[in-house]
């Protein structure tokens, strides 16, 4: 279908396939370079091409255009989904369990690992994901970790204080020892696996892993597998705790 939705003239390929609901404006530049995007009938690799009103873009074949609903949902993930479109080993998909209450495309805004539970943010709305997932953003998710050996009393200080691991530095914002076994931990920054590196080096076996507060959101009363939509007042508060966020010039 024609770019016929693009306002205010030429936008890079990368932020209109976002305005679609195709998916956040960094993994849709993956889709890009993979060669999965048409404009006009030809293959587009390069990342500052531009489309204008009247352009057809395809992703793998079908047609996208700009979402006419943005959607904004919380979804309290179970144990054993990956956080992915699809998975080409065929595990189960997180965004499988919002399939049949929406049709907009929804795609997850960062990620849990496949053994984590708790909450992650699926939308359509590029922009939106792409503020809460800038590093300059410095969006606070809270983890609850149990685990199946004593904590050392040093580690909740070491973490705040950052330690470095196989030339990775890791480092909280908060680390609370609730009991011998539990720790709170704040996050900011959220490297790959950064949970569980730290406590691995440590030789600390996790038995469980939940992120329970993204910014000003919480799951209070959300099951593991619910979901939910996002009320307006926690959009706005996520996008306002991500004021600082600065992201690259889409025109």
């Amino acid at each position: 279908m024609p770019a016929e939705s693009i306002q205010g003239g030429p936008v890079r390929l990368q932020a209109y396939l976002a305005r679609c609901g195709v998916a956040s404006r960094r993994a849709s530049e993956q889709y890009i370079l993979a060669g999965r995007v048409s404009v006009n009938g030809s293959i587009v690799t390069e990342l500052g091409t531009k489309v204008v009103p009247g352009d057809t873009v395809l992703v793998d074949g079908t047609a996208v255009q700009p979402e006419s609903a943005m959607r904004y949902v919380l979804l309290n993930k179970p144990a054993g989904y990956v956080c992915s479109l699809a998975d080409e080993k065929g595990r189960p998909v997180a965004a499988e369990l919002l399939k049949e209450s929406y049709t907009e495309r929804l795609y997850n805004v960062g990620r849990l690992d496949m053994f984590s539970t708790g909450l992650i943010i699926f939308t359509n709305d590029g922009e939106f994901a792409a503020k809460l997932s800038h590093p300059s953003a410095e969006l606070e998710k809270e983890y609850i970790i149990d685990t199946s050996v004593a904590i050392p009393r040093n580690l909740p200080s070491d973490f705040e204080k950052g330690m470095r691991i196989d030339d990775t530095f890791y480092k909280c914002v908060k680390a609370e020892q609730m009991n011998a076994r539990r720790m709170r931990i704040v996050l900011i920054e959220g490297k790959n696996r950064e949970i569980r590196r730290v406590f691995e080096a440590n030789q600390i076996g996790i038995k469980s892993l939940e992120r329970v507060r993204i910014g000003n959101v919480t799951g209070e009363g959300l099951r593991v597998g619910q979901f939910r939509n996002l009320s307006e007042r926690e959009v706005t508060g996520l996008l306002a705790l991500c004021r600082n966020t600065v992201l690259e010039n889409t025109i």
